[in-house]
């Protein structure tokens, strides 16, 4: 702090207050205002140049450039009336002519008054709030965009919003946004509300590189690019010229990128004369190139989203027709009226006519024809009627001889020149199942109607539907044999007979038999008057099922001899599963039991392994679940599986059944359930018969499904003498 030396008002005091302080401090005195004191951030506020020599002078020769902007009079008065004056946010210009900056003071003026209380002067203090002032603007201004952000306002007016606010908050600027492009490799016109037209036309689509002006290299490098005068810098060589005729002179760039480091394009503040560097545009970059990847990656992920619903719509739409078309085609049972089906549902949809063509006994034959409403019905009759050659110079001659689908840019000749439509192209598609083509599905262009890459994405899944259905419709008949075969080698041709016990079985495969269930069950011979039970039901269905199944009986039988309880038998099975080297799901659900005749019936040792529960039903009626539930096999090393041992008397019964079962449904789709099971058996009471037993179940289920069988149904059912 600088001060006269002949101060005796405190001056020394007010010096050793505020000598440090970031406060603007200055002590005037007399009517002139001269400048006694003044500490250090009143001369940096000033000006650089204008130091400690300013002591003494009245401030009007001190400061001149406050003399027109009102604050000599405001100092006048509080010299003249010995009242202080606050003032907020005032705006000053500080500096010579040509060089002036614009700042922001909350000021105030105080009276300094002698020790007879007459005022000799004024101390001046400020507080320069240009900063916080920004920066509240910058808020403001940020605030508008984000909320058109997220609005989901068109990221062109968002981006020139961004423009216009960065060059209202720094006059000098002039902005501009260029995007990454879809290639990775230039840079596209994004906004630059302030600048030549001919100079963003110019600098559209301008390479990334390492000396491609500000923006390409900042892209380039991935980090800020200051070039304060273009007319010398190497970065601007190649655009030097086109600079110049836009009049510009320094340009700053910085890359925008996602949050994830990825780049979406350059922001770019440009200047009419060469410039350094400032903090205060610097703030304004930063900040709006956080709000410009805000919006770009906003706009990313709307456009994705749009893409995807448009992408999701129509492959909706495609799926939905590939759905109707199977689903018609499944629903024909018969040869060839299902072809003749196939050929309707792709007309008009996939063009005006459709013909599906088979080879058979050699010979090529014409087996379904589908033509557009509005064709003559003789259109219909001319093709028909017509024999495609089975040599290579005929395109379904050479898509039955390849297996691959052609397109063709030629109009076919014969019958077809006669239709009235203006025909450009046709496309032939292979019928092929297990790898042989037996025929093909033909499609024609239009002018109107024209073979897109959709409408032949779809033709040739059409063409694949088609196949599936004539070989379904031929091969029915032998799945259904093959599988009832099958499952017959997988259940017991007779049941044996077991001392002192009826027993009697029951198997129903789902909907038509066509695959292999995996349902079973078991009764065998152990040594010392033991028998063997096992009933359950392997996941899945088909050949997989059937091996799994395979391995199941085939453990329990060849385990079971050597064993000392049934628990330790399911355990076997269960590191029979899991010991597969397939990694197919292989879990079963198994009740298995051993039995031996006693002189108070037939002793039964159970454990249940995720199963269904056995219902036993005593001779007088009462309806019982033994055996408590355990884990499913083929999970687990270690399955949690609990033993349970009874007797069953005479007249006693014990009913085992598959949850095809207990889950067949009514057609309101209500579960059979073990409530109804359990019904069913109690209904038996006095009844020993095993066979009408079985019968009580099975017709129960019957009576509450209306005989529709949706999963495979096996019952066991034994009745202790």
């Amino acid at each position: 702090m600088s001060t006269p030396a002949d101060d005796t008002d405190g001056t020394d005091l007010l010096a050793g207050m505020f000598a440090r302080a970031p406060v603007i401090f200055a002590a005037l005195s007399g009517p002139d205002h001269l400048l006694e004191g003044a500490n250090e951030a009143f001369f940096q506020a000033v000006g650089v140049g204008r130091g400690a020599e300013l002591l003494g002078r009245p401030v009007a020769q001190a400061v001149p450039e406050l003399v027109h902007q009102g604050l000599l009079e405001l100092l006048d008065a509080t010299y003249r009336d010995g009242e202080p004056f606050v003032e907020q946010g005032a705006p000053v210009l500080l500096g010579p002519a040509g060089r002036a900056r614009q700042r922001y003071f909350d000021f105030s003026f105080e009276p300094r008054r002698d020790r007879a209380g007459r005022v000799r002067g004024v101390a001046f203090l400020a507080v320069d709030v240009t900063r916080p002032r920004a920066a509240r603007r910058l808020a403001a201004e940020q605030q508008v965009l984000l909320e058109q952000i997220a609005r989901d306002a068109p990221l062109s007016e968002v981006l020139d919003g961004m423009c216009r606010a960065i060059e209202k908050l720094s006059p000098k600027v002039l902005s501009s946004v260029l995007l990454l492009d879809e290639t990775g490799a230039r840079l596209v016109h994004g906004a630059a509300p302030s600048l030549p037209g001919f100079f963003n036309e110019a600098v559209d689509g301008s390479e990334i590189g390492p000396r491609e002006g500000s923006c390409g290299t900042a892209a380039y490098r991935r980090e800020m690019v200051v070039v304060s005068d273009i007319a010398v810098d190497p970065l601007w060589a190649d655009y030097r010229d086109l600079a110049r005729r836009a009049g510009l002179a320094a340009c700053w760039s910085y890359p925008i990128t996602a949050g994830t480091g990825e780049l979406l394009g350059t922001f770019a503040m440009y200047y009419r004369t060469p410039r350094a560097l400032n903090e205060d545009d610097l703030d304004l970059s930063i900040v709006f190139t956080r709000t410009a990847a805000l919006a770009i990656e906003r706009h990313r992920t709307e456009q994705a989203r749009r893409r995807a619903h448009e992408s999701e719509q129509a492959l909706s739409s495609d799926l939905a027709f590939l759905l109707d078309s199977s689903t018609a085609v499944s629903e024909e049972a018969h040869y060839p009226q299902n072809m003749q089906r196939m050929a309707r549902i792709a007309v008009p949809a996939l063009g005006p006519v459709c013909v599906i063509d088979v080879l058979e006994e050699g010979r090529i034959r014409r087996v379904a024809v589908g033509v557009a409403p509005e064709l003559p019905r003789r259109a219909g009759e001319l093709l028909a009627a017509e024999t495609p050659a089975r040599s290579g110079a005929s395109l379904v001659g050479r898509v039955l001889a390849t297996g691959a689908s052609e397109v063709s840019r030629t109009a076919p000749s014969g019958p077809w020149q006669d239709l009235g439509l203006r025909i450009t192209g046709q496309a032939c598609f292979p019928l092929t199942a297990r790898g042989h083509t037996f025929g093909t599905l033909t499609l024609v262009a239009t002018e109107e109607q024209p073979l897109d890459a959709r409408a032949i994405a779809l033709a040739e899944e059409l063409a694949r539907i088609a196949a599936a259905g004539a070989e379904t419709t031929r091969q029915y008949d032998q799945r259904a044999r093959l599988a009832h075969d099958l499952q017959a080698g997988l259940l017991l041709a007779a049941l044996p007979v077991v001392p002192g016990a009826q027993l009697a079985a029951s198997y129903r495969p789902a909907g038509e038999g066509l695959e292999i269930g995996g349902d079973f069950y078991d009764v065998f011979p152990l040594p010392g008057d033991w028998w063997g039970l096992s009933i359950g039901d392997v996941c899945g269905r088909g050949a997989y099922a059937a091996t799994t199944t395979a391995l199941v009986r085939n453990t329990v039988r060849a385990v079971a001899p050597l064993l000392p309880t049934p628990g330790a038998v399911a355990q076997a099975v269960n590191e029979a599963l899991l010991g597969r080297e397939d990694n197919g799901e292989s879990f079963v659900t198994m009740i298995y039991a051993e039995l031996r005749r006693t002189r108070e019936g037939i002793a039964v040792s159970m454990v249940r392994a995720g199963h269904p529960p056995p219902v036993v039903r005593r001779a007088d009626g009462v309806v019982v679940s033994p055996s408590p539930a355990g884990q499913l096999l083929g999970v687990s090393a270690d399955p949690e599986l609990l033993l349970d041992s009874f007797t069953l008397a005479g007249g006693d019964s014990l009913v085992l059944v598959t949850d095809g079962i207990l889950e067949a449904r009514d057609p309101a789709g209500n579960f059979f359930a073990e409530e109804r099971l359990a019904a069913a058996v109690r209904s038996t009471t006095g009844i020993s018969d095993v066979h009408r037993i079985l019968d009580a179940v099975t017709g129960a289920v019957d009576a509450f499904t209306g005989g529709v069988t949706d999963d495979d149904q096996a019952v066991l059912a034994l009745v202790a003498d």
